[in-house]
């Protein structure tokens, strides 16, 4: 297999840390020069890299491309790039639909992903769309493939995936207030890290059960645990929590 990255952001170098930690067998990743640190940094740790500055021999070299872009980069020069039939083309851009991809690429081998960060250590869902064998085939190695038909549907997953942000600002604020009474940095950061990873792993392991029980399992009555959800309640924390995924929803589906 043979990956070009058009795009070499957060997202792609992600994926390529992952892809060397991973049993996946690369032949070659030609990646652009666009961040310049990032390309550097990739190329310095892996021989199989290969930096190229122009994008149309990214893809006239590799077999599959990834756009990695932004959806003003995205619109701006994909209609002057040559995909050929036979290309693979698998978009990580957020605002653009399959539609207008297949027009812009004049290519119909398209597929959107949902890539995270954690897919650098082959952790997190990856949301495909529409279902294909060639995106699975790269994507299994790296975290948990989720197959989706109906692309409206998928850009649920992608208001989802942008409360990444949001989540670690909350242990952000959590560790914050420890340092603040007095908790060495470290010690909070250590605490924090592994206080919200039990929880994760936890929620992993009892999912057959529902999220729901996990919220009332975690409480006794007039308990610390109900102090703090009820405090939050009160104060609408989960509905601007929703309404910002709703907001996200409308966003990616206009």
């Amino acid at each position: 297999m043979i990956l070009g990255f058009i795009g070499t952001g957060k997202i792609s170098s992600s994926i390529i840390f992952g892809i060397f930690k991973s049993k996946l067998k690369i032949k070659k990743i030609y990646i652009s020069s666009r961040n310049r640190n990032i390309a550097k940094k990739l190329t310095k740790k892996y021989r199989k890299i290969t930096v190229l500055n122009n994008n149309q021999e990214i893809i006239d070299k590799s077999s599959t491309i990834i756009l990695g872009v932004t959806p003003n980069v995205g619109s701006t020069i994909l209609p002057k790039l040559k995909f050929s039939k036979n290309k693979k083309i698998i978009s990580l851009i957020s605002t653009i639909n399959l539609e207008k991809l297949k027009k812009l690429t004049k290519n119909k081998n398209i597929v959107r992903a949902t890539p995270l960060p954690p897919i650098e250590i082959k952790k997190g869902p990856i949301v495909v769309c529409p279902p294909n064998k060639g995106a699975k085939n790269l994507f299994k190695y790296l975290g948990e493939v989720v197959e989706i038909k109906n692309e409206k549907l998928s850009n649920k997953f992608w208001a989802t995936a942008s409360i990444m942000a949001a989540y670690y600002e909350i242990l952000n604020v959590s560790s914050n207030w420890l340092i603040k009474k007095g908790i060495n940095k470290t010690i909070a950061n250590n605490y924090i890290s592994e206080l919200f990873l039990s929880l994760s792993q936890d929620a992993v392991n009892k999912k057959s059960q529902g999220f729901k029980k996990l919220v009332a399992d975690s409480q006794t009555p007039k308990g610390l645990n109900m102090q703090v959800l009820n405090e939050l309640k009160r104060g609408k924390f989960y509905n601007k929590f929703t309404k910002a995924m709703d907001n996200i929803n409308k966003r990616v589906s206009s």
